[in-house]
């Protein structure tokens, strides 16, 4: 591999900045993180980037000593090293400190994508499968989105979550409607999931038990607790124009 240009300088985050501030790379490494090893899964976590650049990423981390390529059942597989282990507070920290200064930000219409948000969703749905005897299928109906993005089906069976993108032609048990930013903001966890079906904003239909299930199994995002917590801005404006105690005892006795 070519040898790139760096910073020229021996701070530390000079030389971690070379291998993980390129474009994609801080993406690539969650989506390692949150157990994707094969290349297609990897690519469903960054559906806007290129196959091939994808795969040069790839060979950057390996070369780094952050992944390893191993031959796996159905094919090659990228495992985190030790070294790349050591990366999850780095990114965990970035998605906490977007959730607290840029939340507005990360709502935007430009970064909406309904792909990723329902491979997320699968993806965190699957620590929650509900124990059942037959299979059950979740239809999700997004608005706000072209035609050809606007349905995806989540089929549990036996133990195994797929995520459908095409009409698998089963029976549907639950069907779950939003726009896309609204929902978007509920797995982020900026809105609890009750205020936005009392609002209207989500929708389930099928039956009470299935609805009343949706809660059960309808895993929130990682960074969904910090979503709830006030923002950088909300807590800096609430310090002043909340006046000093002093201050407040010397306005209560006039």
């Amino acid at each position: 591999m070519a040898q790139k240009r760096g910073y020229g300088q021996f701070c530390p985050i000079a030389l971690a900045a070379e291998i993980l501030a390129e474009r994609w790379m801080p993406l690539l490494v969650r989506e390692l993180l949150c157990g994707s090893v094969r290349f297609n899964d990897l690519h469903r976590g960054v559906p806007r980037m290129s196959s091939a650049l994808l795969a040069q990423r790839l060979k950057q981390l390996q070369f780094a000593g952050i992944v390893e390529r191993r031959r796996g059942a159905g094919g090659f597989e990228y495992h985190l090293t030790a070294a790349g282990r050591e990366l999850f507070p780095v990114v965990e920290n970035m998605g906490l400190w977007a959730q607290r200064w840029l939340r507005h930000d990360l709502v935007d219409t430009a970064n909406l994508d309904s792909d990723l948000l329902m491979w997320d969703i699968r993806r965190n749905v699957v620590g929650h499968v509900p124990e059942r005897d037959r299979r059950y299928v979740a239809e999700f109906r997004l608005s706000g989105v072209p035609m050809s993005r606007r349905r995806y089906w989540l089929v549990f069976d036996n133990g195994v979550t797929d995520l459908c993108y095409r009409d698998p032609g089963l029976e549907v048990d639950l069907f779950v409607e939003a726009g896309l930013r609204a929902l978007t903001e509920v797995w982020l966890g900026h809105v609890a999931i009750d205020r936005a079906i009392r609002d209207g904003v989500l929708r389930l239909d099928g039956a009470r038990a299935d609805i009343a299930a949706f809660r059960a199994w309808f895993a929130l995002s990682t960074f969904a607790p910090a979503g709830r917590e006030p923002t950088g801005q909300a807590e800096l404006a609430g310090r002043t124009t909340t006046p000093p105690a002093r201050q407040r005892d010397r306005r209560s006795s006039q």
